[in-house]
């Protein structure tokens, strides 16, 4: 029998639910990809003066790359208090730290200005963003797994998710509106900041949001069953949530990781990266190469629900198996398509990838959640996604620019895409299909919970049509 907590809630609340993850993610995302986007346009110019072209675009994607060394630690301590507290208040106060940094990014003097101490300051944003960021992904997941029903978790699940194009888009399209209406001159002087201090208003949008919805109620009945041993003094003493995830689901946590790195690799490599490739050794402009990204991440935003819905009918691994795979076989094409000099070309190498990462990406969400007990989940979905993102995503535009530099060929770096390909592969083929989970009634005594926890039910819904 399921119990009550797992009851799919009211269609009106669960879309409030749904709206209020989407908006906070989005947000993020806009923030974290803004400073992508900048670093590969403008920062190498502003903050790194002097170099080479192309070793100033690699000191500002190192800065870019700080930002992900701080997600662990991010993950960490939301992951921490999340399982203690809450998803919602963290998801607040992540938003806070996210958008008050970029807004700062915003007004930040130059190196022309104040000289070393601006990349200084710059990084120590950075890693503001990427604390943030490391907490937010989580939380967000997590609160519209554990509000939505189990027949349609991966459809629901995979919103939030539609957060990073999103984002991607915002940031992207702003960017690419100021490069068409600013001249080169009048851009690197103020109109980059503009995107950045737009920020401040969209925190505000999305803290209204966020202070409206309801904490998940499969957390709350967690808590209180945890507080009801405590005052019986019948259970174990509870460990702290990260002494659970590492003690239960290291396996877990392993899969996880492996999972991130095609995902993560493929992903800054088709957005970040594409923004040196196409104007350095293609001979396109950044406003080309913009608006083929904008287009892109368009479409990827309109695919993500549909891969989330398909990983309800067929399951997670399937899905994700599938984007895997695409990605890795993708890699020599696109830069083919690239290498054409042909806008048409471009649009669709960079649509096209970015449809196979859906595939990894919309699943991903119900996937993490459905591995861990809910005592230990936010914990364990955020270390998993996060400290992956130190190997993968965070090295990423910076390995591609130093192979591209060193080699002056593509080849390296469809290799690299594709090695990373095959540990996802590896990784997601050894998970256990998770689908079939009920999120409330898998917990166990301190998470040691059954190998085929709680399905019943999620078969018996599985069963209706959607």
């Amino acid at each position: 029998m399921a119990s009550a907590a797992t009851a799919p809630p009211p269609p009106s609340n669960l879309r409030r639910i749904v709206a209020a993850s989407l908006i906070g993610t989005t947000i993020e995302w806009y923030d974290f990809f803004l400073y992508g986007s900048a670093a590969a346009l403008v920062f190498n110019k502003l903050f790194f003066p002097g170099s080479d072209p192309l070793v100033g675009t690699l000191l500002s994607f190192l800065t870019y790359a700080v930002g992900f060394a701080a997600r662990p630690l991010g993950a960490l301590v939301f992951g921490h208090y999340g399982d203690r507290l809450g998803r919602k208040k963290l998801l607040v106060l992540s938003l806070l730290l996210m958008g008050g940094a970029t807004f700062a990014i915003g007004l930040l003097p130059t190196h022309a200005t104040i000289g070393t101490a601006a990349p200084v300051l710059l990084t120590v944003l950075r890693l503001v963003q990427g604390f943030a960021l490391g907490g937010e992904w989580g939380g967000a997941v997590l609160l519209v797994s554990e509000h939505g029903d189990a027949r349609r978790r991966g459809f629901w699940a995979s919103w939030p998710q539609t957060g990073a194009p999103a984002g991607q888009l915002l940031a992207t399209g702003v960017l690419s509106l100021l490069t068409a209406v600013l001249s080169d001159a009048a851009f690197m002087s103020w109109g980059w900041r503009i995107p950045f201090l737009l920020s401040g208003v969209l925190v505000i949008v999305g803290l209204w949001i966020r202070l409206s919805v309801d904490e998940s109620p499969v957390f709350k009945a967690a808590l209180a069953q945890a507080e009801t041993r405590k005052a019986a003094q019948d259970g174990p003493a509870e460990k702290l949530p990260l002494v659970s995830v590492l003690r239960h689901h290291w396996r877990d946590v392993l899969i996880a990781m492996g999972a991130r790195m095609a995902e993560n690799i493929s992903y800054y490599v088709i957005t970040a990266f594409i923004l040196v490739y196409a104007t350095t050794s293609a001979g396109l402009s950044k406003q080309t190469a913009l608006n083929a990204v904008l287009i892109a991440s368009a479409v990827h935003f309109a695919v993500i629900p549909a891969w989330g819905a398909l990983s309800d009918r067929v399951g997670r691994r399937p899905v994700y198996l599938l984007g895997a795979a695409g990605v890795g076989l993708w890699m020599f094409p696109f830069f083919s398509l690239i290498d054409t000099g042909s806008f048409g070309n471009l649009i669709l190498a960079v649509t096209v990838g970015l449809v196979l990462h859906g595939a990894m990406y919309a699943p991903q969400a119900a996937f993490f959640s459905e591995m861990f007990a809910t005592r230990m989940r936010y914990s364990g979905a955020s270390i998993g996604a996060q400290f992956s993102s130190v190997a993968a995503g965070a090295p990423a535009p910076l390995i591609a620019t130093a192979l591209l530099a060193d080699y002056d060929s593509s080849t390296p770096i469809a290799l690299y895409v594709i090695g990373a390909a095959v540990l996802t592969l590896i990784a997601v083929g050894v998970a256990k299909e998770t689908r079939h989970r009920d999120l409330a009634e898998w917990e166990g005594q301190d998470g040691q919970e059954d190998a085929e926890p709680a399905t019943t039910s999620a078969r018996a819904a599985d069963a209706r049509p959607l």
